[in-house]
């Protein structure tokens, strides 16, 4: 029997394992899933919202339980809290335009004619999620699924193996009928066989590109709809007329927070020339002051990365960059913590440039490489210089200026002195190789049902 470990990056040792489901098992349970799923469709819709609610509550009332889990699963400190907040203020969202967002698309409504357009729910939701932020980002799915009228089966990453778990127990708990909503534990061959066999009516994906390109083959001939969010390489932007402190300090906190760990965290950095020396004198120092050690304690501000390897690709990024005439600014002496392993100091490079992994591929790590540039035209060219595109983050006290350059970026999001955030009431999107569909918003509601039309003709 195959078995799923989560491995602790705080020590190295086996946290959670769950033995692997079978195909039958699983095809068992998706069958009790069809039949739940129809029944809760014919549920009022002010029924499913209120359900979905109660369920959000309940996860959130393992409170101190959850945060400490996920430190030992994936090393986020618990100074930080957990995830509950921007659970809430997803699922808040999505159930309080439920009804604007599902309501029917009337064309007519006259003697002779009834005609409109309905929204109907694709059936059984596959969710596939990531271990960086392994609630937030499967509420993103899960709330509208449900509230849509869908039946969910989620399957979390084994770096966060217990997660999926709880938030079943949680949602069930709470009222949400227990063949509805279901956990399981699958291997890649496992999920592939029944992605292959059309087992789901639509799939939901955060991980990696490879991790993408294995569903789209999987589903390849089958038509099944897929939301596919993948690797990013977000740029900032920091224009000459930028307040510096805030830049620095929202910028450094979304390329450092979770230990870089975070989908639109901020990797690559660009800088008007009159402000560089500035901006990285200033970043330098907000990066020495971290305190990289067991997430566990209180005073700790950057944990581990939640796995050895994930760390390795890290260092070799920093390495090749070195290698080819970077600098690194920060101290490696200030955060002794860092073993050569899961604990992995922050770094600043400098004198970075395109030809190096670290400024081309994505690191998902406490890392960032920061370049001068001489006006918007040279930013523009160089934040489009990669193969992903889900965030941009633009420093300027000019909105006029950052919607003209944000409407040059290839990119899913425009931050203006933002970054790193997901708003509910907008699309959660991507370009490129970042994936294509799309999360929350009305269009999320959308991605999550069908369109069905209807043509009633009353008379001759």
């Amino acid at each position: 029997m195959t078995v799923l470990k989560c491995i602790s990056p705080i020590d190295g040792g086996v946290f959670a394992e769950r033995p692997v489901m079978g195909l039958d098992e699983v095809r068992a349970g998706l069958s009790r899933a069809r039949t739940a799923q129809k029944k809760w469709a014919a549920k009022p819709l002010a029924d499913r919202v209120a359900a979905v609610e109660a369920g959000v509550e309940a996860l959130g009332a393992m409170g101190d339980e959850v945060v400490t889990e996920l430190a030992h699963m994936m090393g986020r400190p618990v100074r930080y809290g957990g995830e509950f907040g921007g659970v809430k203020e997803r699922a808040g969202y999505m159930a309080g335009i439920a009804e604007s967002a599902l309501a029917p698309i009337v064309t007519e409504d006259s003697d002779a004619f009834e005609r409109r357009i309905l929204r109907e729910p694709h059936g059984v939701v596959f969710v596939i999620a990531p271990w960086n932020y392994p609630y937030l980002t499967a509420i993103n799915t899960v709330a509208p699924a449900l509230i849509a009228g869908n039946a969910v089966v989620i399957k979390h990453a084994t770096q966060t193996l217990l997660a999926g778990e709880r938030m079943v127990r949680a949602f069930t708990n709470a009222g949400i009928p227990e063949d509805l909503f279901q956990n399981v534990f699958l291997d890649h061959a496992t999920s592939e066989a029944l992605i292959a066999e059309r087992a789901f009516d639509f799939i939901n994906f955060t991980g990696s590109v490879g991790g993408g390109r294995a569903i789209e083959k999987a589903a390849a001939g089958t038509f099944t709809p897929l939301g596919l969010e993948l690797g990013g390489k977000d740029p900032g932007y920091v224009m000459d007329d930028a307040d510096l402190d805030w830049a620095v300090d929202t910028l450094m906190d979304a390329a450092l927070f979770n230990s870089g760990q975070c989908c639109c965290g901020i990797e690559r950095i660009y800088v008007a020339e009159t402000l560089y020396d500035a901006f990285v004198q200033k970043t330098v120092a907000w990066a020495s002051k971290l305190k990289l050690g067991n997430p566990l304690d209180a005073e700790t501000t950057i944990g581990p990365m939640a796995n050895v390897r994930f760390a390795a690709t890290v260092r070799a990024q920093i390495e090749d960059a070195l290698s080819k005439g970077a600098r690194g600014l920060v101290d490696p002496a200030l955060f002794p913590a860092d073993d050569g392993g899961a604990y992995l100091a922050p770094q600043i490079l400098v004198d970075v440039n395109h030809n190096m992994e670290v400024m081309r591929e994505e690191s998902f790590g406490p890392v960032v490489g920061i370049m001068p540039v001489k006006d918007d035209e040279e930013a523009i060219a160089l934040m489009n210089d990669c193969k992903y595109g889900l965030t941009a983050s633009l420093w300027t006290s000019n909105p006029e200026r950052a919607a003209q350059i944000g409407a040059r970026i290839e990119t899913g999001t425009v931050f203006m002195n933002r970054a790193d955030y997901l708003d509910p009431s907008l699309c959660w999107t991507g370009c490129k190789e970042t994936g294509r569909g799309g999360a929350l918003s009305v269009i999320g509601f959308h991605n999550l049902t069908r369109p069905k039309s209807y043509h009633l003709r009353k008379t001759k």
